[in-house]
């Protein structure tokens, strides 16, 4: 990205605040006029003393000259703390006006993307945050600077310039040629860091990716001893981080280096020049100190100026990943417009196929039929391409090719959030989220009452073990056993009440004695709905009034658990296999025995 590109997308955000950046200006251009009062009141002072000495004037004269400067550089002192503290407020209260527009335009944003922008291998959640955190960061601090710093410290020079040309044109000239040998030095030095810039962004968000994974991981880590392996990991990041800091760092101090012995031959020209002038009789003897002031005001922004591009280049690298996701418009959810009034459930599958982002094709030219307000159940060994239907049927993803369709309308067709708001998930682990059992129930309907909440509990087979708890509804959600919290996402969908359900692994992690409470919980939801279970329970299956077996991203059998298991094929051999695995002979020999 280029600084104008980088100017334009910042624009949008800079442009609400028009009234600060007049105020900042306004300052900058008061504050560019008095920073030069200390030279015009050093010359003056200078060849005022002179002429004092030469005509031996007596001490009182000289005290009066003290009482006249001291006025004026105090009222001087005075206007420009005025003038910074302004420009700081200002450049300030923009800053973090900016950083607040940028964080919410960017979390309300992503919140529009498809699942696919997630689940892609460059938009992990620790690199995500890292690109995001550090892009505000290196934008914001540029506005900031640019208001607090830059701008008053360049138009500090101009004016500064333009009084040295004033006074004398060939000194005026020097302080010119130095400006852009300055440019110069300062622009090679940022096309040979940025580089290692880059190259320390991508060993930042591969940082903070792994921490995040190391510290997600640590129960499996520490189960099979692997501390010293993560730590070698991390380790090599370390060093690698170390190796491109010190190349930078050295970078820059030869540069800088390079740039402090432009300034001073600057400064050796202005005094030899002007001590020239002054044996001439060309200027006073005040005006040595008068240009060297100057020369300094002109100097000072250009000795900045590593600072200056390290910033940009900062801006620059950084709102490359930034801009990236909040412009990524092709992530973007697809929606359409068709709301009906009522949804009666009947979904038909149509030759679709689907690859995932990553080039994996997870189904292939499958066709079905989901009767509405029936139980149809997706059965199929892992990877078999159940749950991927599931995410095609919520409009997470779409097809590759062929279409889906939800009472005779195609999916695409349908507004997403309208779609969405007629469609209940329970997940084999649902996300409970920080905060109250009220609050997490609520989720399912964020103006529901009390009373509804706790009706929807008593629905999911909660309630008692929640008024069992100290503070009862109050109590932090996250504390809930897994089958606890379970029932909590089934009790949101009680007050969702959507005539559609997908339960995808719904009882999968949780203990026998939960399964049996949760499928109290998962009976009751299912009566009068349309319901898609993928399941390896066989009491879920066995409810299912019509099941669909998958294998390898294809449908091979449907019909119901009977006429499946009477044609011994994929079905019999998956089903035995879960008896097998329950060892239900000898259960029911235990259970006759009793």
């Amino acid at each position: 990205m280029t600084l104008p590109q980088l100017l334009r997308k910042l624009t949008p955000f800079i442009k609400p605040y028009r009234h600060l950046i007049f105020y900042t200006l306004l300052l900058t251009v008061v504050g560019s006029f008095a920073a030069q009062v200390n030279a015009f009141i050093l010359k003056y002072t200078v060849d005022s003393i002179s002429d004092l000495l030469v005509a031996q004037s007596p001490l009182s004269a000289g005290f009066h000259l003290l009482g006249f400067i001291t006025v004026i550089l105090l009222t001087k002192e005075v206007i420009y703390s005025f003038v910074q503290f302004g420009q700081k407020y200002f450049g300030e209260k923009l800053r973090i006006f900016i950083a607040r527009d940028f964080a919410q335009d960017i979390v309300e944003k992503i919140l529009t993307y498809r699942l696919a922008f997630y689940t892609s291998s460059t938009n992990e959640s620790g690199k995500l945050q890292t690109r995001i955190d550090a892009g505000i960061s290196s934008l914001t601090r540029l506005v900031q600077n640019f208001f607090i710093d830059i701008l008053p410290l360049f138009a500090n020079a101009i004016v500064a310039l333009v009084f040295m040309f004033m006074a004398n044109f060939y000194v005026g000239l020097v302080g010119l040629l130095v400006i852009p040998i300055y440019f110069y030095v300062s622009q090679r030095q940022a096309q040979k860091l940025s580089g290692f810039r880059r190259k320390m962004r991508n060993y930042r968000e591969n940082k903070s990716n792994q921490i995040i994974n190391l510290i997600s991981s640590i129960t499996v880590i520490k189960s099979f001893v692997r501390e010293d392996l993560e730590a070698e990991k991390h380790r090599q990041i370390q060093y690698d981080m170390t190796e491109n800091q010190m190349t930078t760092r050295k970078t820059s101090f030869t540069f800088d280096s390079i740039k402090s012995f432009v300034e001073q031959i600057g400064v050796v020209i202005v005094i030899i020049l002007t001590a020239y002038l002054v044996m001439s009789n060309q200027i006073t003897l005040g005006a040595i100190m008068f240009h060297v002031m100057l020369f300094n005001n002109v100097s000072a922004p250009i000795r900045q100026l590593h600072r200056i591009y390290d910033e940009v280049n900062d801006a620059l690298i950084y709102s490359e990943g930034f801009f990236e996701i909040l412009e990524s418009d092709q992530q973007v959810e697809g929606s359409g417009t068709y709301r009906p009034t009522d949804i009666k459930g009947l979904i038909e599958v149509k030759n679709i196929d689907f690859e995932y982002p990553n080039g994996t094709k997870a189904i292939k030219n499958v066709s079905m039929t989901i009767k509405p307000n029936d139980i149809t159940a997706l059965v199929g060994l892992s990877g078999a391409g159940k749950s991927t239907m599931i995410n095609l049927l919520d409009k997470f993803y779409d097809p590759t090719a062929g279409a889906i369709y939800l009472d005779g309308v195609d999916l695409k067709e349908y507004d997403t959030h309208f779609l969405r708001q007629n469609i209940g998930l329970v997940l084999q682990s649902n996300h409970i989220f920080k905060g109250s059992i009220a609050e997490n129930i609520r989720y399912g309907k964020t103006d529901a009452s009390m009373e509804e909440v706790i009706n929807a509990a008593k629905k999911a087979y909660i309630h008692e073990q929640v008024m069992e708890l100290p503070e009862q509804y109050e109590s932090a959600a996250n504390l809930l056993s897994g089958g606890q919290q379970q029932r909590i996402a089934i009790a949101r969908l009680f007050l969702k009440n959507p005539p559609i359900i997908f339960l995808d692994e719904p009882t999968a992690n949780l203990d026998a004695i939960a399964t049996e409470q949760i499928k109290k919980s998962l009976d009751a939801i299912k009566v009068g709905r349309t319901v898609i279970i993928v399941s390896h329970s066989i009491s879920q299956i066995i409810d299912a009034s019509h099941i669909i077996v998958m294998e390898k991203g294809e449908v091979v059998e449907a019909g119901t658990h009977e006429e499946l298991y009477e044609k011994k094929n994929v079905y019999h051999k998956i089903f035995s296999a879960m008896a097998n695995s329950l060892n239900i002979q000898k259960i029911t020999e235990s259970m006759s025995e009793h």
